[in-house]
């Protein structure tokens, strides 16, 4: 599975930004595989961000995010979206995509396969 990101960039603390990822592959389907979020800040571990079930039938965020940030997902694109508001300095990070067959995974931020990254910064 390849994972594909985009739409980050700089904003301003109280702003939004729309995350898109385009998923690909010969094993892939939206039908099989749940998707997610995770980022990274600079000198800091992987931190769970939000995932959806395959399909889309549920979501699940981290505390941190929960209220501001919505997961979702076309089906028949392949495409997983995180549209992100009320930005904070402290959501500064590289957001990563993520994909796997077990929606667990995604949670833990152990997942099959995950895209290459797209940075996120939030000026106060």
């Amino acid at each position: 599975v390849q994972l594909q990101a985009s739409g980050g960039g700089s904003v301003q603390a109280g702003g939004s930004l729309r995350l898109s990822c385009a998923a690909s592959g010969p094993t892939f389907s939206s039908y099989t595989y749940a998707m997610g979020w995770f980022r990274q800040a600079p000198g800091k571990d992987r931190e769970f961000v939000a995932a959806i079930k395959r399909g889309g039938g549920s979501t699940f965020y981290a505390d941190s995010v929960k209220g501001r940030f919505t997961i979702s997902r076309d089906n028949a694109k392949n495409m997983v979206y995180l549209q992100m508001g009320s930005l904070k300095p402290e959501d500064t990070a590289v957001y990563f995509c993520t994909a796997d067959q077990t929606f667990h995974n995604i949670v833990v931020v152990t997942p099959e396969s995950r895209g290459q990254g797209t940075l996120v910064t939030v000026s106060s």
